[in-house]
């Protein structure tokens, strides 16, 4: 199933929705005692992994983090393809004074 494309549409119809809890970046050398459902979402990059959790799952597991974070979610599916959207989001926050780090997934987009 493809997403949608049209910016106007995806601006008219994206329902942003507000996840509970806070959100933190954490770096970890690797994945071994880290439970992957505990984890909204990991990157390798060249110097380390990211992750993103839930605070309390960071506090837990001893991870150092320095952002803390809210995480909402853009509902409609959008294309990965899709030009526009994130920026328009991301603006919009930005005027408000607040930060904005975009996670792109396959169907929604999410910010925090």
């Amino acid at each position: 199933m493809n997403g949608e494309k049209n910016l106007e549409i995806l601006l008219k119809t994206m329902k942003p929705k507000m996840n509970l809890g806070e959100f933190v970046f954490c770096e970890v050398e690797n994945l071994e005692k880290i439970k992957l459902n505990e984890i909204v979402m990991s990157f390798k990059e060249e110097e380390s992994i990211t992750i993103i959790t839930k605070k309390e799952i960071a506090d837990k597991l001893n991870l150092k983090y320095s952002f803390i974070a809210s995480w909402i979610t853009l509902t409609i599916h959008s294309s990965l393809e899709a030009v526009g959207l994130t920026a328009a989001f991301s603006k919009a926050l930005s005027k408000k004074g607040i930060s904005c780090n975009v996670v792109a997934a396959f169907y929604h987009d999410h910010i925090l």
